[in-house]
């Protein structure tokens, strides 16, 4: 019997099929060992040589897989091949010594039959080189961890932690939340004019020279003077140029372009995204009873593809889309920067299982993300789109107007992969001696006021691109990350951007006060550089002393400057405890800022922050009790003042009805890590949920139950029905009013 050992049990039912009966296939569940969870558990007078232990709920793992091993008579590593699949390999090896002191190593980056067959043909063994890259990381990230995060439990509050990258992505959204609290927007103004001629569809260009200079209007004054001296001046075609415009295809999907896109396309966060990936790669059944992987392995940074991939994508590109969209030679991709080059990108495993034929297999979710990695794969070896460009230059009195517009002559790879950013911008079709010197009428003119904008705030898909750009991390953990910012409270999501809340923003100023060198974005970068190194050889201990040293001195430094970083945090009020009469202070918990006893822990006194928020309904429970809105864990509630002698507490009702057939719940409004939603009062039964507020108004074009308020600042004051997008404009809580398109309310 032969023994294959892989991390994960869907993983070794695939696998387990591919293999003949003296093949047996056993599951680790994962990492089996780890650094203990309650000690620092690195020995740093010694090398910082870490002391792994069993974790918990592990041992039956072991015990199977270590029986296996007694019986087989050749044993195959078949973890995933990374760095972290690297090291559970390792340490699967260290088990098994006594049986096989040399296990196999089997490596595949797709879970398919002719892959994994080839890979315990030709195994190899396990790179070291890799494990201890794992290792280093590990080890730093449990400094950084173990001996930063206790600065914020005695200056904050307890419970929150600070990471290595975790805090550097937090301070990346800090500042630039204090970027666009600090910025002046200045106003600018444009003028458009609409010019005609004999047998010319009018079309519109826009001002660039004015007084034969670039424009500039800083106020309606100077926009007002200029559409002025517009409307007085006689003008015609100064040129007419055409030229090709050709756009590449993109590279397919890696680890952080693939999270980057399901955030934008399909609205994923990183964390689901990689959860869906791992299903189509670990394999699913298809209709014949095969079942396979779909994609390649999802955790990569290369944009490399496997030649004889390339050779079936361009077959498939020739006899199914037609040869026109395949390019003379395969297209070649290089990421700037150090890759996992061994690696290929994220690609289907065989691009004639298209989408269409995977329609009734996959989940939807799944079936959205298999065609987003099949598409972007298959376009990156198709050929360019092709567009022409008109530009089209208006001159007058001391004036130039400029029009563009864009004709698709061939769509290219945006066949399958459309651009969302694609210019449709259109002119009208122009007539014969359209070109210099041909007379021009001005129809109109508009003046129209601008404002410049602050700096965007992350979303989540930009902060995965900043943090790839800048080198902060793995691709691989950076949902993992942004997850943690949200566990804490450090982060909110609102409207798609990413928000730091008070308590994140407090964490931030304190990490970077007492540290301002290892949560640098360059010195984080620069770490990561060295951490890499180590796969090519480089002494983990050596790239950890050089760290730690550094890192030792900033610790003292940083306790020496706690006390006084506490008082600023812990401001004390002119309010007096009621309980022992000391001044109350201003202190963090999980939840946000509250008051406490500054006689803690004698006095353990603490009030809300702000009083809880008046509804004028009684307690149902209790006599004298008025419900009043409070903040929870999971959101806003109602509760009984009466608290903590009421405990009754009820969810914020809307006064809506659950719009599903057959249900008698009201949408309520909750909380999740991804901010406020309005569910269905009979959940779990009913899952229906709404991301908008709604409000007990029925459209009056089709008669829904509800419309909803929009979350959009430019739609703030509307109402907008979520059947027939009908919208209206809100007069009072009761009353809206009736917004005919184009109208003013």
């Amino acid at each position: 019997m032969n023994l294959v050992i892989v991390e994960s049990p869907s993983k070794a039912k695939t696998i387990k099929k591919f293999l003949g009966s003296d093949f047996e296939v056993a599951a680790s569940a994962g990492h089996i060992k780890d650094l203990p969870p309650k000690t620092l558990g690195i020995d740093v007078e010694h090398d910082f040589l870490p002391s792994y232990e069993l974790i918990a709920g592990k041992k039956k793992f072991v015990d199977s897989i270590q029986k296996l091993a007694s019986k087989a008579k050749a044993v195959y590593i078949a973890t995933d091949p990374d760095r972290e699949g690297e090291a559970i390999g390792a340490h699967v090896a260290e088990l098994i010594f006594d049986y096989h002191p040399e296990p196999h190593r089997a490596l595949f980056f797709e879970i398919t039959r002719n892959s994994v067959q080839q890979a315990i043909a030709k195994p190899g063994k396990i790179d070291h080189n890799k494990v201890d890259a794992q290792v280093a990381r590990r080890v730093v990230d449990r400094l950084v961890g173990y001996k930063v995060s206790p600065f914020i439990w005695k200056t904050v509050a307890k419970g929150l932690s600070a990471g290595r990258v975790q805090s550097v992505a937090l301070r990346m959204i800090c500042d630039r939340e204090t970027e666009v609290r600090a910025f002046i927007p200045e106003e600018y103004w444009s003028i458009h004019g609409l010019f005609s001629g004999e047998k010319l569809t009018p079309f519109e260009a826009e001002l660039v020279k004015y007084k034969d200079k670039k424009i500039h209007l800083g106020d309606e004054a100077a926009a007002r003077e200029a559409a002025k001296h517009v409307r007085h001046s006689h003008h015609k075609v100064a040129s007419v140029d055409k030229s090709e415009q050709r756009t590449k295809p993109y590279a397919p999907y890696t680890t952080s372009t693939l999270q980057q896109d399901t955030a934008r396309k399909l609205r994923l966060s990183g964390k689901r995204t990689m959860a869906l990936a791992q299903k189509l790669y670990e394999g699913i059944e298809l209709p014949d009873g095969e079942v396979t992987g779909l994609i390649t392995y999802m955790r990569t940074d290369s944009v490399r593809t496997a030649s004889e991939a390339l050779n079936v994508a361009r077959n498939y590109i020739k006899s199914d889309i037609g040869g026109k969209y395949l390019p003379e030679k395969a297209r070649y991709y290089r990421k700037k920067g150090r890759t996992q080059d061994a690696h290929e990108a994220i690609r289907p495993t065989d691009v004639r299982r298209t989408p269409a034929s995977l329609k009734d297999v996959l989940e939807e979710s799944q079936w959205k993300l298999y065609d987003l990695i099949w598409s972007r794969f298959v376009a990156s070896q198709m050929e360019d789109s092709v567009s022409e460009v008109t530009t089209i230059e208006v001159e007058g009195d001391q004036t130039l107007f400029r029009a563009r517009g864009h004709v698709r002559l061939f769509d290219g790879f945006q066949k399958v992969y459309p651009l969302d950013s694609d210019n449709n911008a259109k002119l009208p079709p122009l007539p014969v001696g359209f070109g210099p010197g041909f007379p021009l009428a001005l129809e109109n003119v508009e003046t129209k006021q601008h404002f410049t904008q602050p700096p965007a705030r992350y979303t989540e898909a930009s902060l995965v691109k900043a943090l790839d750009e800048l080198g902060i991390g793995r691709p691989s953990t950076y949902a993992t990350i942004i997850g943690v910012l949200f566990d804490r409270t450090y982060i909110k999501r609102d409207r798609r951007k990413l928000l730091p809340t008070d308590l994140g923003e407090t964490v931030a100023k304190i990490l970077v006060e007492l540290f301002p060198d290892i949560f640098d974005v360059g010195f984080t970068a620069r770490m990561e550089e060295q951490l890499d190194n180590v796969e090519d050889g480089t002494s983990w201990i050596t790239v950890i002393k050089e760290f730690y040293g550094p890192f030792e001195n900033s610790l003292e430094v940083a306790e020496s400057k706690r006390s006084d970083i506490k008082k600023k945090v812990q401001e004390v009020t002119d309010k007096n405890c009621e309980k022992c009469g000391r001044p109350m202070v201003l202190k963090w918990g999980r939840r946000g800022r509250f008051l406490a006893c500054s006689g803690f822990p004698e006095c353990k006194n603490s009030q809300p922050l702000e009083a809880p928020q008046e509804t004028g309904l009684m307690c149902p429970d209790c006599d004298g009790g008025k419900l009043v809105i409070k903040q929870g864990k999971f959101g806003r509630f109602l509760g009984c003042s009466n608290y903590p002698k009421c405990k009754h507490v009820e969810p914020i009702k809307t006064g809506v009805s659950c719009p599903k057939p057959d249900c008698a719940g009201e949408l309520v409004e909750r909380s999740s890590k991804k901010g406020r939603f309005w569910g269905c009062s009979a959940y779990p039964k009913c899952t229906y949920r709404s991301a908008q507020q709604p409000v007990p108004v029925e459209c009056d074009q089709c008669g829904y139950p509800y419309m909803v308020s929009p979350r959009s600042p430019q739609d703030e004051g509307q109402l907008i029905c979520p059947k027939c997008k009908h919208t209206a404009a809100v007069k009072t809580d009761a009353e809206v009013t009736t917004v005919a398109s184009g109208e003013d309310a």
